[in-house]
């Protein structure tokens, strides 16, 4: 059997890749709907793709499993669990719980896990030409190493009301039905490391087995003293806060998103054509650099998101294809690092890039506004606004400032005032440049705090 996982350091996301050799065939667990990595790597193992399937209806990215089925032209698979209302809107085989694909020697049994969703499947994998017994589980956002799924997103991204009550009974449930009932030696596969919104403290191990969540999990003294309430208290309490785009992502997970098909090589644009787009309103500029760079100067209207890490995230941060028509101009060093960066736009549905250029000359300047954590101590904004995370303000803030997180902004404008500076700030400048593009080209007069928070801490301290 070949079992590779493959990851998304930018949205801290798993999928797997799992092969029958003797048979040469493969199935793919939640799958990314940028795809070539999967074809690739079935073709260097002189494989072919025939089963795609996804552990539940995701939050944090569009799910690639209709995308990699039509390419491979494979079996797709997704949950039938959950009740009417977390039924999945496209043609597929649906699973319920017992239910099994089978890849020659190669094994996998659906077993329903509700708690992170209603409808939430895990995979258990036996190794049919090494064992009877299953040594794999594919957990998706059941269990993580030493976390687990959390069940409030229903009520923070889907319009539930009170929802994470139950899925925290369920997902107690389902660990003392399902999980714990495991052998110690199952290696346990999630679907996110460090760094996913999906918990709270999820470690960046690749994996971990049951025993090793059994005895040092913080839920497992919980399950050990049947202790529900306890659970859930702990289990609530201190999640991070919601991206809003999380909300779309579960509605187009649910009706299926859009098949692209093989796409065309973006367009290298000149300057001309790209200010032509800008000064008639046609495209909206994507300045990629970094936030220091930006405030030295930018192109009038563009949204900051900057290359690297987290550029997908951002990218939902800052754009909403749901209320926004027009594409988007990147700016890149060539078309390899312009396609890179349109495969992470597609991982979060962000599929409107017109093209890309490599220069910011001759298009029309613009230098953000910004302020020094001195001139804001003689300044009355509007509004100061903290863009960090609820934990984060919690832990230390300027004094005055309203939270509302980066990820949110853009879709809680009836929160913010509609006239007057608002001055904002992140913990180092990185989220707030990217929240301050989208409330600027959105029509808000933004100023940044120079050094965001960790600046206003060393001014305070040292003044």
């Amino acid at each position: 059997m070949l079992l590779e996982r493959i990851y998304d350091e930018d949205l801290a996301q798993a999928s797997y890749f799992i092969g029958c050799q003797a048979k040469g065939e493969a199935i793919v667990i939640d799958a990314r709907r940028d795809i070539s990595e999967y074809l690739e790597l079935a073709a260097r193992h002189g494989m072919r793709i025939t089963a795609v399937a996804e552990t539940h209806i995701h939050a944090d990215y569009l799910s690639g499993t209709r995308e990699l089925a039509a390419a491979a032209n494979a079996e797709a698979y997704v949950s039938g669990e959950g009740g009417e209302d977390w039924q999945y809107g496209f043609d597929a085989t649906r699973l319920t719980h017992g239910d099994t694909i089978t890849l020659g020697n190669i094994t996998l049994e659906a077993r329903h896990t509700p708690g992170h969703t209603p409808e939430h499947l895990v995979f258990l994998v036996t190794d049919g030409a090494f064992s009877t017994e299953p040594g794999y589980l594919i957990s998706g956002d059941f269990v993580f190493a030493g976390d687990l799924g959390r069940p409030d997103l229903l009520d923070e991204a889907a319009g539930g009301v009170d929802t994470r009550f139950a899925g925290a009974q369920q997902l107690f449930t389902s660990l003392k039905e399902q999980f714990l009932t495991l052998p110690d030696h199952v290696l346990v596969y999630p679907g996110h490391g460090s760094g996913s919104a999906c918990g709270k403290a999820l470690g960046a191990l690749p994996a971990t087995t049951v025993g090793y969540e059994r005895s040092n999990a913080w839920w497992s003294k919980h399950l050990a003293d049947d202790d529900e309430q306890g659970f859930i208290g702990e289990l609530l309490d201190g999640q991070p806060d919601a991206h809003a785009y999380f909300g779309r992502m579960k509605r187009e997970n649910r009706d299926g998103p859009a098949v692209l098909g093989p796409l065309s090589p973006l367009e290298a644009l000149t300057s001309d054509q790209v200010r032509s787009a800008l000064e008639e309103d046609r495209a909206i500029f994507v300045d990629t650099r970094a936030n220091d760079q930006v405030k030295q100067g930018t192109v009038l209207g563009a949204l900051n998101i900057p290359a690297g890490g987290k550029f997908a995230s951002f990218g939902a941060w800052a754009y909403d294809p749901e209320t926004e028509t027009k594409p988007l101009i990147l700016l890149a060093d060539g078309q390899d690092q312009a396609h890179v960066m349109r495969d992470h736009l597609m991982r979060v549905g962000i599929d409107a890039v017109k093209g890309y250029t490599i220069s910011l000359a001759d298009l029309p300047p613009t230098q953000p506004a910004t302020i020094t954590p001195a001139e804001l101590a003689d300044f009355e904004p509007a509004l100061l606004l903290d863009v960090r995370n609820k934990s984060e303000h919690t832990e230390g803030h300027v004094p005055g400032s309203k939270q509302l997180s980066a990820g949110r902004v853009l879709w809680h404008q009836d929160e913010l005032p509609t006239s007057g500076p608002i001055v904002t700030y992140c913990q180092s400048g990185v989220r707030n440049s990217v929240a301050a593009s989208a409330l600027r080209r959105a029509g808000h007069d933004v100023r940044e705090l120079i050094g965001s928070y960790a600046g206003w801490s060393d001014w305070n301290t040292s003044d």
